[in-house]
């Protein structure tokens, strides 16, 4: 395999607009079967791969035959100069990092998602590798070693709230690589920081590895520390925890243990694939036959405490910073989810703005005012651009009567 020619890279911090930017590669990381330094000798040829992506800061390493490696920087996803890779490639590279079970999984299903630690700790990944028209690809997207608290991701104060629940269920909503996991994260160790609890998580794989504060914690993982969501699910509330994570409510049976925990004195944190806070309650609806709605809109206004969409914008000091939503369930929100009127809900969330309560528009408002973002990312990316703009020129918006 011949290698590219030595080139230097543009710091990552610096924007490029078109997805199509190739990446120039330095000379130390250039092709993964280029030889590697003595210090990383041993390691997997795909480290090289691993190495690049965190050299460079990327969120994200994608790896597919008949395409050069690909690195997600700044939201765009960039080609690098290398050569496009084979499936011999692919097989070589990945192989390696699969163990038995895994290897099992692939075969079986297709696809089978792992954490992976490139050398001591350095750097972790959470990897989703599977079959496409039959041939390998890869995503992994890079894990910070160090759980961030709050100021550092820019979050709403009233985050550190939603932590203080002595019970409950609080739901982190957002799509695809929004920085849920990060923001779960930074709440957790805020917990582990501040009581004397037990911390239980059932996450698939493990991300983010905490280290025992005033609380301690135990990490368990599908597939590797349970045989499967149902078991670790069903033995999570005989393990005496005060708080638990659930790494995603995917499907009824997640959701219905997540509740039932919440039913039982604990308080649970849990993500969902979701815009908002009213879209959220609309795709845990969708979880259940409508025969059951009724009864699952009871079981949210009596237990559901909080949640908080996130979206992942540009920012001007740092890459991306989150934009968030911050739903708390008092009575008005409690009595809309129950009557079905989850329409209202944004309505709702800003006449509660007394309570802690912020919606988009608030929020991306005080990220420009913080010099966070420019206005015309702000506009992008809100929900009510014409409402924003008023804001912004310190117009203030009338909240609707919705009783």
């Amino acid at each position: 395999m011949s290698a590219p020619q030595a080139a230097t890279v543009a710091p990552p911090s610096e924007p490029k607009s078109a997805n199509g930017d190739l990446v120039k590669i330095p000379d130390d990381v250039a092709m993964p079967e280029i030889k590697a330094p003595a210090e990383v000798k041993k390691e997997p040829e795909a480290n090289k791969l691993f190495r690049m992506t965190m050299k460079l800061q990327a969120s994200d390493l994608h790896l597919k035959v008949g395409q050069p490696p690909m690195m997600r920087l700044r939201g765009d996803i960039r080609r690098t100069e290398m050569r496009p890779l084979t499936q011999e490639d692919m097989e070589r590279l990945m192989y390696p990092l699969l163990n038995s079970h895994q290897r099992k999984i692939l075969d079986a299903e297709g696809g089978v998602d792992f954490s992976y630690v490139v050398g001591a700790d350095e750097c972790r990944f959470r990897v989703s590798l599977f079959k496409q028209r039959g041939r390998l690809s890869l995503v992994s997207r890079r894990v910070n070693n160090v759980i961030p608290n709050f100021e550092k991701l820019g979050l709403p104060p009233v985050i550190e709230k939603l932590c203080n629940f002595p019970e409950g269920l609080v739901i982190l909503a957002g799509v695809t690589g929004s920085g849920k996991s990060t923001t779960i994260a930074s709440m957790l160790d805020y917990i582990n920081g501040k009581e004397p609890l037990h911390i239980l998580t059932v996450e698939d794989p493990i991300e983010f590895v905490f280290t025992d504060k005033m609380s301690y914690i135990n990490q368990r993982e599908i597939g590797l520390d349970s045989r499967d969501w149902h078991k670790a699910l069903k033995d999570a509330v005989r393990q005496d925890p005060d708080v638990i994570l659930i790494g995603e409510l995917r499907d009824i049976e997640t959701f219905e243990a997540a509740v039932h925990a919440a039913e039982t004195g604990h308080l649970v944190f849990g993500t969902i694939h979701a815009s908002s806070a009213a879209t959220t309650i609309n795709r845990i609806m969708d979880l259940f036959p409508p025969d059951k709605h009724p009864a699952i809109r009871t079981a949210l206004a009596n237990n559901l405490k909080a949640v908080v969409a996130q979206k992942l914008i540009k920012g001007l000091k740092s890459p991306r910073v989150p934009t968030n939503e911050v739903m708390i369930v008092n009575s008005m929100i409690r009595k809309l989810i129950g009557e079905s009127r989850d329409s209202q809900i944004p309505d709702a969330i800003r006449i509660g703005i007394q309570e802690g309560m912020i919606d988009f528009n608030e929020n991306l408002k005080m990220l420009c005012d913080k010099g966070d973002i420019d206005k015309s990312t702000a506009l992008e990316f809100s929900p009510n651009p014409d409402q924003l703009k008023m804001i912004l020129k310190g117009i203030k918006v009338a909240a609707p009567g919705i009783l």
